[in-house]
């Protein structure tokens, strides 16, 4: 399978998996999905992640976060940056996510991050998408 925008399907597929009410979700592993899967672990959007290698292919596998009345954690994800139209900020443009509710996931030149810690840092960046 070839996929032009893997992170895109990383969020698509986690998307589909809270609308399933799936418990968790194992997706092809690479080094940014790990960040985005320690940043929304870090905000509180998902249980846990880890990597692990099933038939000799690195896979990221996600436990997903309900609450009480089994609702999940993460309402939705969207995609800002895509392979077709990369949307780039400075550290002023880095926008409130749904009033500051959300948060959007930044690649930086130090490392992928929230919108809230680049502001912190300093530095802008690409804006990978926005979850809330």
């Amino acid at each position: 399978m070839n996929l032009t925008d893997p992170v895109a399907d990383f969020l698509t597929r986690i998307r589909n998996s809270i609308r399933a009410r799936h418990q968790k979700l194992d997706v092809p592993a690479s080094k940014l999905k790990a960040e985005i899967a320690r940043i929304l672990k870090d905000e509180g959007y998902i249980a846990n992640f880890k990597a692990t290698e099933e038939n000799g292919q690195k896979v990221l596998r996600v436990y997903l976060k309900y609450g009480t009345n089994n609702e999940a954690a993460i309402r939705d994800l969207q995609r800002v940056s895509r392979p077709g139209c990369r949307v780039y900020v400075g550290r002023d443009e880095i926008r409130r996510v749904q009033g500051g509710l959300g948060i959007s996931i930044l690649t930086t030149p130090k490392g992928v991050m929230t919108g809230r810690q680049a502001r912190r840092e300093n530095v802008g960046g690409e804006v990978l998408c926005e979850v809330w």
